[in-house]
């Protein structure tokens, strides 16, 4: 839906707080010390999934577009309000970059378990500070299937690329409409906006604003990014890794 311009920044400025800290920034390098060859952002995705007793157990991923997974080398910063202690740490460099996804070319992103951060985290005696975008903020099956044809109101919340290389934090308000089986933005976002998460908004029983997590913005097109929605992206996770 279409909301009016003081609602969507209100809910700009709330997603900021609410997943600020779900978001990292990602860097492809040739080689360590390179100043980079792509940016984009990732973020943590917390999953709800049943065991074979039936137990609720969650498991976290980080994702992405799988377009920025594909070089020799990655880099994740680390804003000092993602470490406990703040500040702990800069950045975590990874070597074999791709080898450290899952890939999911035909839906268009990529998953890494995130056990191997908090392993990392631990070796190096700190602890990350993170807010991740939850199984019950990714939106359903249902909310996706109501994206129409009309343009609503979407939020992408990015680590974007200023002129002094840093990644600053910017919540982005778009369009988002439906273009046959696809959803999409319809303008072209800046460099560091791949992989990011992409809100939508709904009205629901009461008159209340219910806020969801539609997917992650890939790779620019047509003059705008098709969203990798959570629907596929919950399809995709589940045909690898059904339970725990």
């Amino acid at each position: 839906m279409l909301l009016d311009p003081e609602t969507e920044n209100d809910i700009a400025s709330e997603l900021c707080k609410l997943v600020g800290r779900a978001i990292l920034p990602v860097g492809q390098l040739d080689r360590p010390g390179d100043t980079g060859r792509g940016f984009g952002t990732a973020f943590f995705f917390t999953e709800l999934v049943t065991a074979a007793d039936g137990r609720q157990l969650a498991r976290e991923y980080l994702l992405t577009a799988d377009a920025i997974t594909r070089a020799p080398y990655g880099e994740f910063g680390l804003r000092p309000s993602v470490t406990e202690p703040a500040g702990a740490a800069d950045a975590i460099l990874l070597a074999d970059f791709a080898a450290q996804w899952a890939h999911f070319p035909e839906v268009g992103f990529a998953a890494m378990l995130a056990r191997g951060l908090h392993e990392h985290a631990a070796d190096e005696g700190w602890q990350w500070r993170t807010q991740p975008v939850t199984d019950e903020l990714a939106a359903p099956a249902d909310v996706i299937a109501g994206i129409g044809t009309v343009p609503g109101s979407a939020f992408v919340l990015a680590l974007g690329v200023a002129d002094d290389g840093s990644r600053p934090l910017e919540a982005v308000i778009e369009r988002v409409v439906r273009d046959g089986d696809d959803i999409r933005l319809g303008t072209a976002l800046p460099d560091g906006h791949v992989g990011a998460p992409v809100f939508g908004a709904e009205v629901i029983a009461g008159g209340d604003l219910a806020v969801h997590c539609l997917g992650l913005v890939l790779p620019a097109e047509g003059g705008g990014h098709r969203i990798a929605t959570f629907d596929r992206i919950r399809a995709a996770l589940g045909a690898v890794s059904p339970g725990a």
